[in-house]
């Protein structure tokens, strides 16, 4: 009998992209690998990407966090990137910690990432360290994950923001569509692009393109996302057409 994991996600109410783009890398790596995966979901109230909306729903994930180890997931991703990097440079650590530590005095102890912990140690395992980022948000949050990524010793040589407040209408855009807007970065002196700084706005399907079309390697918050899972899991970080970082090379 092939193993089953439990992949939790604590996603904001009005996210679709997570529970689109997570499910569909673990589904294709089920083609090449033997393990099996069931997904499974707890939500946190957030319509409009503002701060104030972000940190008042950031307040939400210890309840989601005890609703998952309910569920006895085996990893559990909190995926709000800008969330996270509202409420302070290295929140993520902070985050992991506490959401952790609730699911052992639960009694499902479960390994915990954050989206946005994942893009920074993402973007470390591929030895990035100057990039260009896409990001859907107004330019001051944009501005707030730039100094959240350059505070972890990571260069943002440029960043797009498509300036979508409505979390709804992020998910809404063509996951193609950054096969085009990267050409707007200025790449001098980059050594990776990041195709969405945000798990909301879809790129999966641009992430291939992008990395045949530049010579670049190419991340999303998602791609990195399913990386450090796989790893908090001890599996192997083979995913088909998800860029380099799951190309099997970067397994621990």
């Amino acid at each position: 009998m092939k193993k089953v994991y439990r992949i939790g996600q604590i996603v904001p109410s009005s996210n679709t992209t997570m529970e689109t783009e997570i499910p569909a890398m673990f589904h294709a790596r089920e083609g090449i690998e033997p393990e099996r995966f069931t997904f499974h979901s707890s939500r946190m109230r957030m319509k409009k990407v503002s701060k104030e909306e972000l940190e008042a729903m950031d307040k939400d994930s210890d309840r989601c966090a005890l609703e998952l180890s309910d569920a006895r997931v085996d990893v559990l991703g909190y995926a709000c990137l800008v969330a996270i990097m509202s409420m302070g440079k290295g929140y993520h650590r902070v985050s992991e910690e506490r959401l952790h530590r609730h699911t052992v005095e639960n009694g499902g102890p479960a390994p915990v990432v954050t989206s946005a912990g994942a893009l920074v140690e993402g973007l470390k395992a591929i030895g990035a360290k100057k990039v260009s980022i896409i990001a859907p948000y107004m330019k001051p949050l944009t501005k707030l994950v730039v100094d959240y990524i350059e505070n972890e010793e990571i260069e943002v040589v440029d960043s797009l923001s498509l300036e979508i407040p409505d979390n709804l209408v992020v998910g809404a855009q063509d996951p193609l569509a950054p096969a085009d807007l990267w050409k707007k970065l200025n790449l001098a002196n980059a050594d990776a692009i990041v195709a969405s700084a945000c798990v909301q706005m879809p790129s999966l399907a641009s992430i291939p393109l992008i990395e045949a079309a530049s010579g670049f390697p190419v991340v999303s918050s998602a791609v990195c996302t399913t990386y450090r899972m796989l790893e908090a899991l001890g599996l192997k970080t083979r995913v088909p057409e998800a860029g380099v970082l799951l190309s099997g090379k970067y397994t621990t």
